[in-house]
């Protein structure tokens, strides 16, 4: 397959198949947890803006305890270098605002070329900082098993074909920019389906247990 059918393959029937495996997918799992069955919480609120109050924990839990800090900040600092960067390139990028505008009629002011290489750059090399941490650490690498090793692949794949195809490394422009639109087919794919559905599912877990602490009266 040359680099011309490649691209058609992967931004035609292949990214058309990911979006709607994605979409089912996504649905799916949000049905399965919405369907299930949740107790009644019947102690008496000791927050009486629990709403508000669970934001400020959501916020506050955001960052390292003071006990933990000192073991694991800079690599908290890390993986918010690596998602901050992956957000910029993905929707600060001006070809995949078109997409997005094209998907949902959304659309914002691009970002300079420049600067979205520098944030999948910075990405890229915290998610290999990151990968290296956990294959060097003897707890994390028993903990790890195949989705978190294949989703760190499809998340990366998409930051290092897009910035080859950008300065044109390796081969032709065409077969990059397919292989790079392949990875992010593939990434779509595995979203529901793997540890990437995080990035769905946070907003719910996040809101849920800030409401419950909220309600508890838990300190922020």
């Amino acid at each position: 397959m040359n680099g011309a059918s490649l691209l058609d393959f992967a931004r035609g029937p292949a990214f058309e198949a990911a979006l709607a495996i994605m979409t089912f997918g996504i649905a799916w799992r949000l049905a399965g947890i919405f369907a299930l069955a949740r107790s009644v919480d019947r102690s008496e609120p000791r927050s009486r803006f629990s709403g508000l109050r669970g934001l400020r924990i959501i916020l506050s839990r955001s960052w390292p305890r003071a006990e933990f800090r000192e073991r694991v900040l800079e690599w908290d600092i890390v993986g918010y270098l690596f998602h901050i960067g992956y957000a910029v390139a993905f929707l600060g990028y001006a070809p995949h605002i078109l997409l997005i505008r094209n998907l949902f009629g959304l659309r914002w002011p691009g970002l300079p070329g420049g600067i979205i290489a520098f944030a999948a750059g910075v990405s890229a090399a915290s998610l290999l900082a990151l990968l290296g941490h956990r294959l060097s650490s003897p707890v994390l690498r028993q903990l790890s098993n195949f989705d978190d090793y294949f989703t760190w692949l499809v998340t990366f794949a998409p930051l290092v074909t897009g910035l080859m195809a950008y300065y044109g490394i390796g081969a032709d422009f065409q077969l990059m920019l397919g292989l790079h639109i392949f990875s992010a087919d593939i990434l779509f794919v595995w979203l529901p389906f793997g540890k990437l559905m995080h990035v769905i599912l946070l907003v719910f877990s996040r809101g849920t247990t800030g409401a419950a602490y909220g309600r508890r009266g838990a300190p922020v």
